[in-house]
């Protein structure tokens, strides 16, 4: 297995609204944004894509389940890496981090 890359970016509400449109059609703010490249760098590695992390909603969502801002970052990005690596939202009730599924 190649290492593999992703970029993060942190953002805000309004300029995660303006990807949300631009890309998805959707004119409204999200936690996180996930775009997948998988492309092989010229040194052999993998880059997997781009994980956008919406900082105001951190925020609000750190207050609203109670873990510090740090935390919800952390686990805003490892939504968005679990995106990447195709593991997406369940409809079940297994355990999940944030609506995306922690086993398959």
């Amino acid at each position: 297995m190649s290492n593999l890359i992703i970029s993060v970016t942190l953002t805000s509400d309004s300029q995660i609204t303006k990807l949300n449109k631009k890309y998805l059609n959707r004119d409204f703010t999200t936690d996180v944004l996930s775009f997948k490249i998988d492309e092989e760098t010229p040194e052999g590695e993998t880059f997997l894509g781009d994980v956008v992390v919406n900082t105001d909603q951190a925020k609000r969502q750190a207050k609203e389940y109670g873990n510090s801002y740090e935390q919800e970052v952390a686990e805003l990005v490892e939504h968005g890496v679990l995106h990447l690596l195709d593991v997406h939202h369940d409809d079940d009730n297994e355990k999940t981090i944030h609506g995306i599924k922690l086993d398959k």
